[in-house]
C-alpha cells in the first residue's frame, strides 16, 4: 500500500515537531515524492544526517510504502 504525501507529513512532523514540510506528488502515483524540509533539527547537520533524520521519520516505510522521495533540507534562516 503507497504512503500518502498526509502519511509522510505527519510522520515527519511527530520526529521533527517544529518542520516546515512542503510535499509534491512526482509522478500523481502516489509513489514518488519530493518533500522540502526546515527544521531546527538539522542546524549544524551534513546534508546527509539531515536526510537520515528524515528517513528514520518515516520508520522503515522507505522503499517498501514509499518508493520515492527526493528530500532537499535545511535549517531556518536567522
Amino acid at each position: 500500500m503507497a504512503m500518502t504525501a498526509a502519511d509522510i507529513e505527519t510522520l515527519i512532523k511527530a520526529a521533527l515537531p517544529d518542520a516546515i514540510i512542503d510535499i509534491r506528488d512526482l509522478a500523481g502515483d502516489g509513489d514518488h515524492y519530493a518533500a522540502n524540509v526546515i527544521s531546527e533539527a538539522f542546524r549544524g547537520k551534513t546534508r546527509v544526517q539531515q536526510h537520515q533524520l528524515v528517513y528514520n521519520a518515516l520508520k522503515g516505510g522507505m522503499g517498501t510504502e514509499l518508493h520515492a522521495l527526493a528530500l532537499q533540507t535545511s535549517a531556518p534562516q536567522p
